[in-house]
């Protein structure tokens, strides 16, 4: 297996489990509605250390900015007792990737 000269990731362990249990602690403190914020900080933590062709990634979205996409899906599920679901992950990633750019 060849290994990539285009992308490269530096990041440790102690910090991505550090900002993966505080993501987690968000998350269930509030029952799944702040987990736009934990998405957020942990989307932020991947992309500064990823870095593509040299060049850093940023992660530019906000907790707010998906909040009302979430609770609007999260009402979905429960009225389609969890069938939306399978369209949430997809519009996830999609919001993800649409708020990740290079950093200047």
């Amino acid at each position: 297996m060849v290994k990539s000269k285009n992308f490269t990731f530096n990041g440790g362990a102690a910090t991505y489990l550090g900002t993966g249990i505080l993501a987690l602690i968000i998350t269930v403190i509030t029952f799944g509605f702040a987990y736009p914020y934990a998405l957020v900080l942990r989307q932020r933590w991947i992309a500064k250390h990823t870095y593509i062709n040299g060049r850093q990634l940023v992660f530019t979205g906000t907790g707010i900015g998906l909040f009302v996409h979430w609770v609007k899906w999260l009402l979905l599920c429960i009225i389609t007792l969890g069938i939306y679901g399978f369209w949430v992950a997809p519009r996830v990633r999609k919001w993800v990737v649409e708020h990740t750019d290079f950093a200047q």
